[in-house]
């Protein structure tokens, strides 16, 4: 599986956490790999996903943090939940993964929101990467 469809899942399951207790994150990612959506996905790229999940839970509060700062005005309570997921998933990259160049997070993150987000999600998520970096 490549980078790109395992941050996708990553972030499906990031997104899908915003509606449950942190408590219930385990139950619900495991429930998300029992879903037709994830069919073929191999127990070792679930461990790859579930293991890049874990990451960006362990760094949730440093990742919160940094995006109240930059996100001048707008309380991470107001952003929306996809937007939210994928800037905290890119932020997770850029921050603490070193194997993924800084472009591409961006660049992943932005096409993403196109994807997800609506329209104005890709303009939004690009600047709040680029006031990051």
């Amino acid at each position: 599986m490549n980078r790109t469809t395992i941050r996708k899942h990553t972030f499906l399951i990031l997104f899908r956490a915003e509606f449950h207790e942190e408590s219930e994150l385990k139950e619900q990612s495991e429930l998300y790999f029992k879903s037709e959506e994830t069919a073929g996905i191999s127990e070792e790229d679930a461990d790859v996903i579930r293991e890049r999940v874990a990451l960006v839970q362990e760094h949730l509060t440093e990742i919160d943090e940094k995006i109240s700062q930059i996100s001048e005005g707008w309380d991470i309570s107001r952003l929306g939940k996809v937007e939210l997921s994928i800037i905290r998933l890119a932020c997770f990259e850029i921050m603490f993964d070193e194997l993924v160049p800084t472009s591409v997070a961006i660049n992943e993150a932005v096409e993403l929101a196109k994807k997800y987000g609506g329209d104005d999600s890709p303009s939004f998520v690009n600047g709040i990467l680029a006031k990051l970096v």
